[in-house]
């Protein structure tokens, strides 16, 4: 009963500053805009470039769909609701959207944890690497990923739906997340709350730690090498550290935690919800000369394409 009290919920947004709102609108416009082209092209490069066959690349195009999808549950309703006076989303829609959230960013969560996988195998057993990192075993990688996150995120979604509302409905936020919504939960939230910790923290946490001790490996093993191989690896390594700690540092900050909200959390939530999708195709592409070319000779196909 108390549940249909409750049929649409306010979000306060990322800033009630109406001059940063609009700053704001262009800002994530463009990022936005950038998140779509540049990881549509990464997996456009991927596809059709025969050079780029290896399980890191099959791993990146994974990434760069979910990085897609994932800004996409987010961005434009945040960009919307930048230049209106009232931001509402229904409660079905928000409750759509949290598990959407959850999924995705969980799925990326696994993905980066693969990938890490991927690159200790080929760094630290590179005579048993093709052996090993297989296409199977690639695809069972990914799938389990996909399959790992959806369990995860039914669970976040149910816990959040069992939660009755009966009043005020003002999110402090600019999309629906868990916290903020057993804020506004007319009922006691305290073994919901260590639910989502023990969920949500420990999925973050526990995925960090073995990026950790994966990359921990990896910087072992090269003491062996020459430094040429040193630098290569290192080099390769690098770009997957930039994205692990943009991404899981927020995640953790987030959702480690009691069932509280600070004011800093809408800030912290850009970071995973936008940057690092945003920074994925830089951080990979930029850094990638194996990727750069295979992009530069799918351009030269469509001008030679376009001049005939």
């Amino acid at each position: 009963e108390n549940k249909t009290n409750v049929t649409e919920f306010i979000l306060h947004g990322l800033t009630q500053d109406k001059t940063a709102a609009k700053v704001c609108f262009l800002l994530f416009l463009v990022f936005y805009a950038a998140i779509i082209l540049g990881n549509l092209l990464i997996i456009i490069t991927i596809k059709t470039s025969e050079q780029l066959n290896s399980p890191m690349y099959f791993f990146l195009s994974y990434l760069s769909f979910v990085d897609v999808s994932y800004s996409t549950v987010t961005a434009p309703k945040l960009i919307h609701d930048l230049l209106v006076e009232k931001k509402t989303i229904s409660y079905v829609g928000c409750i759509a959207q949290l598990f959407s959230a959850h999924f995705l960013g969980c799925t990326e969560a696994f993905l980066l944890t693969a990938m890490a996988y991927d690159r200790c195998m080929a760094i630290c057993k590179p005579l048993h690497y093709t052996n090993t990192v297989t296409k199977r075993v690639c695809g069972w990688l990914v799938a389990a990923s996909w399959v790992g996150a959806f369990v995860h995120s039914v669970v976040q979604t149910l816990l959040a739906s069992q939660l009755p509302f009966c009043g005020p409905n003002e999110i402090d936020h600019y999309f629906c997340d868990v916290h903020p919504l057993l804020k506004l939960a007319c009922t006691d939230t305290y073994i919901i709350g260590v639910s989502v910790v023990a969920n949500s923290g420990a999925i973050s946490l526990s995925c960090f730690v073995v990026l950790v001790v994966s990359y921990a490996v990896i910087l072992v093993s090269l003491r062996t090498r020459s430094s040429e191989g040193r630098l290569k690896a290192l080099y390769t390594c690098s770009s997957h550290i930039a994205v692990v700690v943009l991404f899981f540092g927020p995640c953790i900050f987030i959702y480690l935690r009691p069932s509280t909200t600070f004011s800093a959390d809408k800030m912290v939530s850009v970071f995973y919800t936008i940057i690092t999708p945003l920074l994925n195709p830089l951080i990979y592409t930029l850094r990638n000369k194996e990727v750069k070319n295979a992009m530069k000779k799918l351009w030269s196909r469509k001008v030679q394409r376009s001049e005939k």
